[in-house]
């Protein structure tokens, strides 16, 4: 009898439709899996044998033949093992099974017969629905997870034997559901800094809610301890709260890298702070099978980058590409894919290798031609691409400890909501949410100048030296200035502070 079971893996970030075609003959006892299995997928013919014998039932000592299709996709991990046990049940008529294909089967089997917790069951439920199937047979440990997913019945399943009592209408399970709005609404501590907590440093609070606001990427520049760590941290509790679709594209990502952990989905924006040691690979996806890097797991939140200059020269440079197209394509023999990478990119740096160059309170012992090989490790065109330079300063004594503190971050997310909900509403009808992602040809439309204001960009051109993607970012920004004041038009003074914003590449 053959068997058909559906069941799903992973392309990128998408889950796909596999359907575990089983058929039992007689011969010779063996077991033939085809369909391009990785390693973990052909060992389960020994989990699905003890499950199988372990829970009561009769192993078939026949021709076993599985083919996993499509038998040109690649497919990997153990998911497939509860599918393959229980189509090994139905084609060997140990199990009446009604409709199967109205149900997607995923779990990894124990030897018991316990049916284990896999990565990615979000984009799989996902996949399912799109495809019509209604029914969903899970692990218990990732039920929150693909309960997320509205409209599909989700049946959370403890071991084989409870799957195959299920299935014979021995076992009622009520499907899982949970509460979305009130998942997206936990708040956990992560992000336990508040501006507040932040004596001083005016300007680099100024220039972080900015950043904020129209998703740009920016630089901070000063002496150790002047609070550039702090001010990052607290950079994400101004940002604005996800929206479902939001929350369910970086649970994706998250879901396929194993990062989930008991949480049914992020509801909030991620921070990735990498070590400076970290691989181009890392940092940007990669592996046989292409994972999905830091840059892609910061996706609609932050990518911050401590101590810039010490991070490899290479994988830095790998940046250039996702900060432009706010997405990273891998190419292996295996396959080509492309993960999200829309992140705002907040980094710091000591202005020298002793840290002391623009701190009036220490003297810098560095020769100029150290602190040029300290700052020449940034390229020019990566430097390019930031949108906000500001240098953080010293807190001198009466700031620490006599100057009140400032505003609390969420009043600056209130005026950070304002400007994107003004954002959202201009381009409602354009692929794009926030200033940062203008293209040169919208910018014509939206950042438009009065005759005094191109009159300066002509002047600050010539002076500052700059090319046309600077150009193009001085003018994003003051739009994203402007949206912050309520102004529907790009004034004088909306474009100054811009300009001050990208004078400070100089860093010495």
């Amino acid at each position: 009898m053959l068997s058909q079971i559906k069941s799903s893996g992973l392309l990128g970030v998408n889950g796909v439709i596999v359907t575990v075609e089983i058929d039992i003959s007689r011969g010779l006892p063996s077991y033939s899996l085809v369909g391009l299995p990785d390693a973990g997928i052909k060992e389960s013919k020994d989990r699905v044998f003890s499950a199988v014998k372990n829970n009561g039932f009769k192993y078939p000592m026949d021709r076993i033949t599985i083919n996993l299709a499509p038998a040109d996709l690649k497919k990997e991990g153990p998911a497939f093992d509860l599918a393959i046990a229980l189509g090994i049940l139905h084609a060997s008529e140990q199990l009446i099974w009604d409709h199967p294909e109205n149900f997607l089967v995923i779990g990894e089997l124990s030897l018991s017969g316990e049916i284990r917790s896999v990565n990615g069951v979000l984009p799989m439920v996902l996949a399912a629905k799109e495809a019509g199937i209604n029914h969903i047979m899970v692990p218990f440990e990732n039920r929150y997870e693909a309960a997320v997913v509205q409209n599909v019945n989700v049946y959370p399943i403890n071991d084989f034997h409870e799957a195959v009592s299920f299935l014979k209408n021995e076992l009622i399970i009520e499907p899982f559901e949970v509460d979305l709005k009130a998942l997206l609404s936990e708040k956990n501590s992560s992000h336990n800094i508040d501006f507040s907590d932040i004596r001083g440093q005016d300007l680099g609070k100024r220039a972080l809610e900015i950043a904020a606001a129209g998703a740009h990427n920016c630089l901070m520049s000063g002496p150790p301890g002047s609070g550039k760590t702090m001010l990052a941290k607290g950079f994400a509790s101004i940002l604005p709260d996800l929206t479902i679709d939001e929350a369910l594209e970086i649970t994706k990502i998250h879901s396929i890298s194993g990062l989930l952990k008991n949480n049914a989905i992020i509801s909030q924006r991620p921070f990735r702070s990498p070590h400076h040691t970290i691989s181009k690979v890392s940092l940007i996806g990669g592996g046989r099978i292409p994972k999905p890097g830091e840059v892609s797991l910061a996706h609609l939140g932050v990518l911050f980058l401590d101590e810039l200059p010490e991070f490899q020269k290479s994988a830095l440079e790998v940046l250039r590409q996702p900060i432009e197209d706010q997405e990273v394509t891998i190419s292996r023999i295996n396959a080509s894919l492309t993960f999200p990478a829309s992140f705002t990119l907040i980094t710091s740096m000591n202005p020298c290798p002793c840290g002391y160059l623009t701190d009036p309170a220490h003297e810098c012992i560095c020769t100029p031609q150290q602190i040029k090989n300290y700052q020449g490790k940034i390229s020019g065109p990566l430097m390019d691409r930031l949108d906000i330079f500001v240098e953080i300063p010293s807190t001198t004594y009466d700031e620490l400890q006599t100057k009140p503190k400032g505003e609390t971050s969420q009043v600056i997310k209130k005026r950070v909501d304002a400007a994107r909900e003004r954002q959202n509403v201009r381009y409602q009808k354009l692929d794009i949410f926030y200033n940062a992602q203008l293209t040169p040809k919208l910018m014509e439309t939206f950042c438009h100048l009065g005759p005094a204001e191109e009159n300066l960009m002509e002047k600050v051109y010539t002076k500052m030296k700059l090319s046309a993607r600077g150009y193009h970012r001085i003018l994003k920004l003051a739009r994203t200035i402007a949206d912050l004041e309520g102004s529907e038009s790009i004034q004088m003074v909306h474009l100054s502070e811009a300009i001050q914003y990208r004078g400070m590449t100089k860093l010495a």
